[in-house]
Protein backbone atom coordinates (compact mmCIF):
# COMPACT_ATOMS: atom_id res chain seq x y z
CA UNK A 1 0.00 0.00 0.00
CA UNK A 2 1.30 3.63 -0.71
CA UNK A 3 -0.59 6.89 -0.59
CA UNK A 4 0.12 9.85 -2.77
CA UNK A 5 -1.09 13.76 -1.06
CA UNK A 6 -1.68 16.29 -3.12
CA UNK A 7 -0.65 19.52 -2.52
CA UNK A 8 -0.62 21.92 -5.22
CA UNK A 9 1.38 24.52 -5.41
CA UNK A 10 1.83 28.76 -4.86
CA UNK A 11 -0.48 30.14 -7.57
CA UNK A 12 -3.30 28.48 -6.23
CA UNK A 13 -4.86 29.10 -2.44
CA UNK A 14 -5.35 32.52 -3.46
CA UNK A 15 -8.20 32.74 -1.11
CA UNK A 16 -5.84 31.80 1.38
CA UNK A 17 -3.82 34.93 1.62
CA UNK A 18 -2.38 36.71 2.84
CA UNK A 19 -1.30 33.69 5.24
CA UNK A 20 -0.08 31.34 2.00
CA UNK A 21 2.17 34.19 1.69
CA UNK A 22 4.04 33.05 4.52
CA UNK A 23 3.85 29.38 4.64
CA UNK A 24 2.72 26.80 2.06
CA UNK A 25 -0.84 25.77 2.86
CA UNK A 26 -0.18 22.89 3.34
CA UNK A 27 1.79 23.39 6.25
CA UNK A 28 -0.78 26.02 7.68
CA UNK A 29 -1.03 24.70 11.53
CA UNK A 30 -4.92 23.62 11.85
CA UNK A 31 -5.36 22.85 15.64
CA UNK A 32 -2.11 22.67 16.40
CA UNK A 33 -0.74 20.83 13.55
CA UNK A 34 0.50 21.53 10.12
CA UNK A 35 -2.84 20.84 7.86
CA UNK A 36 -1.21 18.26 5.87
CA UNK A 37 0.09 16.37 9.00
CA UNK A 38 -3.50 15.15 9.61
CA UNK A 39 -3.73 13.33 6.38
CA UNK A 40 -0.09 11.71 7.26
CA UNK A 41 -1.07 10.34 10.15
CA UNK A 42 -4.60 8.86 8.90
CA UNK A 43 -1.89 7.23 6.20
CA UNK A 44 0.62 5.80 8.81
CA UNK A 45 -2.05 4.05 10.76
CA UNK A 46 -3.06 1.94 8.05
CA UNK A 47 -1.41 -1.42 8.01
CA UNK A 48 0.82 -1.92 5.45
CA UNK A 49 1.36 1.37 4.69
CA UNK A 50 4.97 1.20 2.80
CA UNK A 51 5.18 4.95 2.06
CA UNK A 52 3.80 8.52 1.85
CA UNK A 53 4.52 10.59 -1.25
CA UNK A 54 3.28 14.42 -1.08
CA UNK A 55 2.64 15.78 -4.84
CA UNK A 56 2.91 18.98 -5.44
CA UNK A 57 4.57 22.55 -7.45
CA UNK A 58 6.06 23.82 -4.40
CA UNK A 59 9.84 24.54 -4.63
CA UNK A 60 11.41 22.29 -2.62
CA UNK A 61 11.79 24.95 0.56
CA UNK A 62 13.34 24.35 4.20
CA UNK A 63 10.11 24.46 5.87
CA UNK A 64 8.62 21.72 4.05
CA UNK A 65 12.25 19.88 4.14
CA UNK A 66 11.97 20.01 7.54
CA UNK A 67 8.13 19.39 8.19
CA UNK A 68 9.00 16.18 5.92
CA UNK A 69 12.21 14.67 8.12
CA UNK A 70 10.55 15.60 11.47
CA UNK A 71 7.35 13.34 10.12
CA UNK A 72 9.19 10.66 9.02
CA UNK A 73 10.69 10.30 12.11
CA UNK A 74 7.58 10.59 14.13
CA UNK A 75 5.42 8.21 11.70
CA UNK A 76 8.34 5.67 11.04
CA UNK A 77 7.05 5.53 7.50
CA UNK A 78 9.41 6.69 4.18
CA UNK A 79 7.89 10.26 3.12
CA UNK A 80 8.77 11.53 -0.04
CA UNK A 81 7.93 14.93 -2.08
CA UNK A 82 7.66 14.84 -5.68
CA UNK A 83 7.77 18.15 -7.54
CA UNK A 84 5.81 18.25 -10.90
CA UNK A 85 7.26 20.32 -12.99
CA UNK A 86 4.00 22.63 -13.73
CA UNK A 87 0.25 22.51 -12.70
CA UNK A 88 -0.64 19.17 -14.36
CA UNK A 89 -4.13 18.64 -12.31
CA UNK A 90 -5.44 16.33 -10.23
CA UNK A 91 -4.52 13.16 -12.65
CA UNK A 92 -1.24 14.34 -14.56
CA UNK A 93 0.44 14.61 -11.74
CA UNK A 94 -0.05 10.86 -10.66
CA UNK A 95 0.08 9.84 -14.12
CA UNK A 96 3.47 11.29 -14.57
CA UNK A 97 4.75 9.81 -11.43
CA UNK A 98 3.39 6.49 -11.95
CA UNK A 99 6.18 4.47 -12.14
CA UNK A 100 7.39 6.40 -8.27
CA UNK A 101 3.86 5.25 -7.31
CA UNK A 102 4.29 1.68 -8.35
CA UNK A 103 7.83 0.71 -7.40
CA UNK A 104 8.18 -1.25 -5.00
CA UNK A 105 5.02 -3.57 -6.14
CA UNK A 106 2.60 -1.17 -4.92
CA UNK A 107 -0.64 -3.43 -5.51
CA UNK A 108 -3.40 -0.35 -4.20
CA UNK A 109 -2.62 3.23 -3.05
CA UNK A 110 -4.75 6.35 -2.20
CA UNK A 111 -5.13 10.00 -3.33
CA UNK A 112 -6.08 12.52 -0.97
CA UNK A 113 -6.58 16.06 -1.40
CA UNK A 114 -4.54 18.22 0.99
CA UNK A 115 -7.13 20.51 1.53
CA UNK A 116 -9.61 18.55 2.92
CA UNK A 117 -10.31 18.21 6.49
CA UNK A 118 -11.73 14.47 7.51
CA UNK A 119 -11.44 11.34 9.75
CA UNK A 120 -9.77 9.43 6.98
CA UNK A 121 -11.90 6.09 6.87
CA UNK A 122 -9.02 4.87 4.89
CA UNK A 123 -9.25 1.32 6.57
CA UNK A 124 -12.67 1.06 6.02
CA UNK A 125 -12.56 2.41 2.56
CA UNK A 126 -9.85 -1.10 1.93
CA UNK A 127 -12.44 -3.82 3.58
CA UNK A 128 -15.29 -1.75 1.42
CA UNK A 129 -13.47 -2.01 -1.30
CA UNK A 130 -12.40 -6.28 -0.81
CA UNK A 131 -16.28 -6.76 -0.08
CA UNK A 132 -17.27 -5.22 -3.18
CA UNK A 133 -16.53 -5.38 -7.00
CA UNK A 134 -13.06 -7.30 -8.11
CA UNK A 135 -9.49 -6.10 -6.56
CA UNK A 136 -9.18 -3.72 -9.72
CA UNK A 137 -12.05 -1.52 -8.48
CA UNK A 138 -11.60 2.01 -7.39
CA UNK A 139 -13.41 3.36 -5.00
CA UNK A 140 -14.24 7.48 -3.79
CA UNK A 141 -15.22 8.60 -0.52
CA UNK A 142 -18.49 10.26 -0.28
CA UNK A 143 -20.54 12.34 2.13
CA UNK A 144 -23.76 13.44 2.34
CA UNK A 145 -24.48 17.66 1.64
CA UNK A 146 -27.70 19.34 1.50
CA UNK A 147 -29.62 20.32 -1.71
CA UNK A 148 -28.27 23.48 -3.14
CA UNK A 149 -24.20 22.93 -1.46
CA UNK A 150 -23.92 19.61 -3.00
CA UNK A 151 -23.76 22.09 -6.59
CA UNK A 152 -20.49 23.43 -5.40
CA UNK A 153 -18.80 19.76 -5.02
CA UNK A 154 -18.72 16.31 -7.60
CA UNK A 155 -21.71 14.97 -7.53
CA UNK A 156 -22.15 11.12 -7.48
CA UNK A 157 -25.26 8.50 -8.59
CA UNK A 158 -25.02 5.49 -7.29
CA UNK A 159 -26.55 2.25 -6.57
CA UNK A 160 -28.73 1.90 -3.70
CA UNK A 161 -27.77 -2.29 -3.21
CA UNK A 162 -24.27 -2.30 -4.82
CA UNK A 163 -22.98 1.51 -4.35
CA UNK A 164 -21.32 1.48 -7.89
CA UNK A 165 -20.86 4.97 -9.59
CA UNK A 166 -23.39 4.88 -12.22
CA UNK A 167 -22.70 8.49 -12.84
CA UNK A 168 -20.50 11.24 -11.98
CA UNK A 169 -20.64 15.16 -13.13
CA UNK A 170 -18.45 17.95 -11.71
CA UNK A 171 -20.31 21.14 -10.13
CA UNK A 172 -23.55 20.78 -12.16
CA UNK A 173 -25.77 23.47 -12.57
CA UNK A 174 -29.06 21.41 -11.44
CA UNK A 175 -29.28 18.99 -8.61
CA UNK A 176 -27.82 15.77 -9.90
CA UNK A 177 -27.33 13.92 -6.31
CA UNK A 178 -26.89 14.41 -2.47
CA UNK A 179 -23.83 12.84 -2.24
CA UNK A 180 -20.66 14.56 -3.15
CA UNK A 181 -17.21 13.72 -3.50
CA UNK A 182 -15.08 14.63 -0.91
CA UNK A 183 -11.48 13.70 -2.59
CA UNK A 184 -10.18 10.68 -0.92
CA UNK A 185 -9.85 8.06 -3.12
CA UNK A 186 -8.51 4.47 -3.00
CA UNK A 187 -6.80 3.32 -6.68
CA UNK A 188 -5.66 0.02 -8.16
CA UNK A 189 -2.30 0.12 -10.78
CA UNK A 190 -4.96 -0.39 -13.36
CA UNK A 191 -6.04 3.30 -13.01
CA UNK A 192 -3.31 4.26 -14.93
CA UNK A 193 -4.36 2.78 -17.95
CA UNK A 194 -7.44 5.04 -17.48
CA UNK A 195 -5.68 8.22 -17.76
CA UNK A 196 -3.49 7.14 -20.08
CA UNK A 197 -6.57 7.05 -22.53
CA UNK A 198 -7.16 10.38 -21.54
CA UNK A 199 -3.82 11.60 -21.87
CA UNK A 200 -3.65 9.80 -25.42
CA UNK A 201 -6.55 11.45 -26.12
CA UNK A 202 -5.57 14.80 -25.41
CA UNK A 203 -2.62 14.15 -27.54
CA UNK A 204 -4.48 13.73 -30.93
CA UNK A 205 -6.93 16.73 -29.72
CA UNK A 206 -3.93 19.05 -30.07
CA UNK A 207 -2.10 17.65 -32.35
CA UNK A 208 -5.54 18.44 -34.30
CA UNK A 209 -6.03 22.04 -33.08
CA UNK A 210 -2.54 23.59 -34.54
CA UNK A 211 -3.85 26.80 -34.01
CA UNK A 212 -3.29 26.22 -29.85
CA UNK A 213 -0.16 28.38 -29.43
CA UNK A 214 1.40 25.57 -27.55
CA UNK A 215 0.37 26.49 -23.75
CA UNK A 216 -1.74 23.54 -23.35
CA UNK A 217 -0.42 20.23 -22.45
CA UNK A 218 -1.56 16.89 -22.64
CA UNK A 219 -0.52 16.00 -19.49
CA UNK A 220 -2.77 18.32 -17.66
CA UNK A 221 -5.31 15.52 -16.74
CA UNK A 222 -8.30 16.22 -13.96
CA UNK A 223 -9.12 13.02 -12.00
CA UNK A 224 -12.53 14.62 -11.47
CA UNK A 225 -13.96 15.50 -15.16
CA UNK A 226 -11.62 13.55 -17.26
CA UNK A 227 -11.33 10.09 -15.39
CA UNK A 228 -14.35 9.25 -13.07
CA UNK A 229 -17.09 11.25 -15.69
CA UNK A 230 -15.75 8.10 -17.68
CA UNK A 231 -15.70 5.99 -15.31
CA UNK A 232 -18.72 5.91 -13.91
CA UNK A 233 -21.50 3.32 -15.23
CA UNK A 234 -18.57 0.83 -16.10
CA UNK A 235 -18.59 -1.45 -12.97
CA UNK A 236 -15.18 -0.27 -12.31
CA UNK A 237 -15.80 2.56 -9.51
CA UNK A 238 -17.32 2.50 -6.00
CA UNK A 239 -18.44 5.48 -3.66
CA UNK A 240 -17.67 4.43 0.19
CA UNK A 241 -20.11 6.71 1.94
CA UNK A 242 -18.69 7.99 5.56
CA UNK A 243 -20.70 9.43 8.38
CA UNK A 244 -18.13 11.39 10.31
CA UNK A 245 -16.97 14.74 9.66
CA UNK A 246 -15.76 16.29 6.57
CA UNK A 247 -14.65 19.88 5.19
CA UNK A 248 -13.06 21.38 2.31
CA UNK A 249 -10.64 23.70 3.62
CA UNK A 250 -10.42 26.74 0.95
CA UNK A 251 -10.47 29.73 2.89
CA UNK A 252 -8.93 31.24 5.60
CA UNK A 253 -11.96 31.46 7.59
CA UNK A 254 -12.81 27.38 7.10
CA UNK A 255 -9.32 26.72 8.78
CA UNK A 256 -11.01 27.67 11.84
CA UNK A 257 -14.12 25.81 11.41
CA UNK A 258 -11.46 22.39 10.37
CA UNK A 259 -9.67 23.22 13.26
CA UNK A 260 -12.76 22.83 15.44
CA UNK A 261 -13.48 19.24 13.62
CA UNK A 262 -10.10 18.13 14.69
CA UNK A 263 -10.14 19.59 18.25
CA UNK A 264 -12.97 17.73 19.08
CA UNK A 265 -11.92 14.28 18.29
CA UNK A 266 -8.68 15.05 19.89
CA UNK A 267 -10.18 13.83 22.71
CA UNK A 268 -10.84 10.41 20.98
CA UNK A 269 -7.26 10.22 19.22
CA UNK A 270 -4.80 12.87 21.31
CA UNK A 271 -6.45 13.89 24.18
CA UNK A 272 -2.79 14.74 25.28
CA UNK A 273 -2.93 17.81 22.70
CA UNK A 274 -5.88 19.30 25.06
CA UNK A 275 -5.43 21.54 27.08
CA UNK A 276 -6.60 21.09 30.98
CA UNK A 277 -8.01 23.70 33.78
CA UNK A 278 -5.35 23.64 36.60
CA UNK A 279 -4.70 25.80 39.41
CA UNK A 280 -2.80 29.04 38.53
CA UNK A 281 -3.78 28.12 35.01
CA UNK A 282 -5.66 30.29 32.31
CA UNK A 283 -9.96 29.51 32.42
CA UNK A 284 -9.87 26.47 29.45
CA UNK A 285 -13.54 26.14 28.27
CA UNK A 286 -13.89 23.58 25.83
CA UNK A 287 -11.39 22.43 23.33
CA UNK A 288 -8.04 24.43 23.25
CA UNK A 289 -4.75 23.23 22.04
CA UNK A 290 -2.05 25.27 23.62
CA UNK A 291 1.91 24.53 22.49
CA UNK A 292 4.07 23.54 25.36
CA UNK A 293 6.37 27.26 24.42
CA UNK A 294 3.13 29.56 25.10
CA UNK A 295 2.89 31.57 27.97
CA UNK A 296 -0.10 32.48 29.08
CA UNK A 297 -1.41 34.86 32.04
CA UNK A 298 -3.45 32.74 34.61
CA UNK A 299 -6.28 35.18 34.54
CA UNK A 300 -6.73 34.56 30.71
CA UNK A 301 -10.11 32.69 29.53
CA UNK A 302 -9.45 30.78 26.20
CA UNK A 303 -12.16 28.80 24.32
CA UNK A 304 -14.48 27.02 22.46
CA UNK A 305 -12.11 26.01 19.54
CA UNK A 306 -8.97 27.63 20.09
CA UNK A 307 -5.43 26.91 19.16
CA UNK A 308 -2.15 28.35 20.53
CA UNK A 309 0.59 28.23 18.40
CA UNK A 310 4.62 28.04 19.87
CA UNK A 311 6.21 30.98 21.69
CA UNK A 312 2.65 32.81 21.49
CA UNK A 313 2.11 35.44 24.79
CA UNK A 314 -1.41 36.30 26.03
CA UNK A 315 -1.62 38.96 28.81
CA UNK A 316 -3.85 38.92 31.91
CA UNK A 317 -7.55 39.09 31.16
CA UNK A 318 -7.18 37.82 27.58
CA UNK A 319 -10.34 36.73 26.30
CA UNK A 320 -10.07 34.42 23.24
CA UNK A 321 -12.29 32.19 21.50
CA UNK A 322 -12.91 30.19 18.36
CA UNK A 323 -9.62 31.93 16.62
CA UNK A 324 -6.26 30.60 15.87
CA UNK A 325 -3.32 32.31 17.49
CA UNK A 326 0.34 31.90 15.38
CA UNK A 327 3.56 31.42 16.72
CA UNK A 328 5.07 34.38 18.33
CA UNK A 329 2.05 36.58 18.40
CA UNK A 330 1.61 38.68 21.54
CA UNK A 331 -2.08 39.63 22.83
CA UNK A 332 -1.64 42.30 25.71
CA UNK A 333 -3.30 42.63 28.48
CA UNK A 334 -7.30 42.40 28.16
CA UNK A 335 -7.41 42.17 24.89
CA UNK A 336 -10.72 40.79 22.80
CA UNK A 337 -9.99 38.23 19.88
CA UNK A 338 -13.31 36.63 18.45
CA UNK A 339 -13.64 34.48 15.02
CA UNK A 340 -10.02 35.45 14.24
CA UNK A 341 -6.62 34.63 12.81
CA UNK A 342 -3.97 36.06 14.11
CA UNK A 343 -0.57 35.94 12.21
CA UNK A 344 2.77 35.11 13.15
CA UNK A 345 4.82 37.81 15.16
CA UNK A 346 1.38 39.86 15.69
CA UNK A 347 0.94 42.12 18.29
CA UNK A 348 -2.30 43.29 19.39
CA UNK A 349 -2.37 46.25 22.11
CA UNK A 350 -3.84 46.48 25.57
CA UNK A 351 -8.16 46.63 25.71
CA UNK A 352 -8.24 46.09 21.75
CA UNK A 353 -11.04 44.09 20.26
CA UNK A 354 -10.29 42.05 17.44
CA UNK A 355 -13.30 40.20 15.64
CA UNK A 356 -14.55 38.51 12.90
CA UNK A 357 -18.24 37.15 11.95
CA UNK A 358 -17.93 33.19 11.91
CA UNK A 359 -18.70 31.10 8.22
CA UNK A 360 -20.05 28.18 9.83
CA UNK A 361 -22.48 25.55 8.53
CA UNK A 362 -25.90 25.81 9.20
CA UNK A 363 -26.32 23.95 12.79
CA UNK A 364 -29.80 22.95 12.39
CA UNK A 365 -28.54 21.25 9.37
CA UNK A 366 -27.28 18.15 9.68
CA UNK A 367 -25.47 17.63 6.42
CA UNK A 368 -24.71 21.33 5.75
CA UNK A 369 -21.10 22.39 4.70
CA UNK A 370 -19.24 25.52 5.13
CA UNK A 371 -19.63 27.68 1.85
CA UNK A 372 -16.73 28.68 -0.29
CA UNK A 373 -17.66 32.81 0.31
CA UNK A 374 -17.01 35.15 -2.11
CA UNK A 375 -14.74 37.76 -0.68
CA UNK A 376 -17.09 40.63 -2.23
CA UNK A 377 -20.67 40.51 -2.67
CA UNK A 378 -22.65 43.47 -4.16
CA UNK A 379 -19.08 45.22 -4.24
CA UNK A 380 -19.01 45.00 -0.65
CA UNK A 381 -16.56 42.58 1.39
CA UNK A 382 -18.62 39.91 2.82
CA UNK A 383 -17.89 39.86 6.63
CA UNK A 384 -16.48 36.58 7.07
CA UNK A 385 -13.49 35.79 9.98
CA UNK A 386 -10.57 38.78 10.65
CA UNK A 387 -7.21 37.77 9.01
CA UNK A 388 -4.08 39.62 10.74
CA UNK A 389 -1.02 38.55 8.33
CA UNK A 390 2.17 38.30 9.88
CA UNK A 391 4.05 40.95 11.69
CA UNK A 392 1.08 43.06 11.77
CA UNK A 393 0.93 45.42 15.17
CA UNK A 394 -2.45 46.73 16.24
CA UNK A 395 -2.41 49.81 18.95
CA UNK A 396 -4.19 49.61 22.22
CA UNK A 397 -8.16 50.36 22.77
CA UNK A 398 -8.78 50.09 18.95
CA UNK A 399 -11.92 47.89 17.40
CA UNK A 400 -10.57 45.54 14.08
CA UNK A 401 -13.87 43.74 12.72
CA UNK A 402 -14.34 41.75 9.72
CA UNK A 403 -11.33 42.76 7.73
CA UNK A 404 -8.25 41.21 6.62
CA UNK A 405 -5.01 43.07 7.25
CA UNK A 406 -1.98 42.31 4.55
CA UNK A 407 1.52 41.62 6.44
CA UNK A 408 3.38 43.86 8.09
CA UNK A 409 0.81 46.82 8.97
CA UNK A 410 1.06 48.76 11.98
CA UNK A 411 -2.00 50.36 12.18
CA UNK A 412 -3.69 53.28 13.91
CA UNK A 413 -7.03 53.57 13.91
CA UNK A 414 -10.26 50.83 14.21
CA UNK A 415 -11.47 49.26 10.74
CA UNK A 416 -14.62 47.70 10.07
CA UNK A 417 -15.48 45.58 6.80
CA UNK A 418 -11.94 46.43 5.08
CA UNK A 419 -8.98 44.92 3.50
CA UNK A 420 -6.11 47.11 4.41
CA UNK A 421 -3.27 46.91 2.09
Amino acid sequence: LKAVILIGGPQKGTRFRPLSFEVPKPLFPVAGVPMVQHHIEACAKVPGMKEILLMGFYQPNEALSRFLVSAQQEFKVPIRYLQEYAALGTGGGIYHFRDQILSGGAEAFFVLNADVCSEFPLQEMLEFQQQHGDMHSFVILGTTANRTQALNYGCIVANVDTQEVQHYVEKPSTFVSEIINCGIYLFTPAIFQHIGEVFQRNQQELALEESSNGWQRAEVIRLEQDVFTALAGSGKLYVYKTDGFWSQIKSAGSAIYASRLYLNRYSKSHPERLAQNKPGGPVIRGNVYIHPTASIDSTAVLGPNVSIGEGVTVGAGVRVRESIVLHGASLHDHTCVLNTIVGWDSTIGRWARVEGTPSDPNPNDPYAKIDSETLFRDGRLTPSITILGCSVTIPAEVVILNSIVLPHKELSRSYKNQIIL
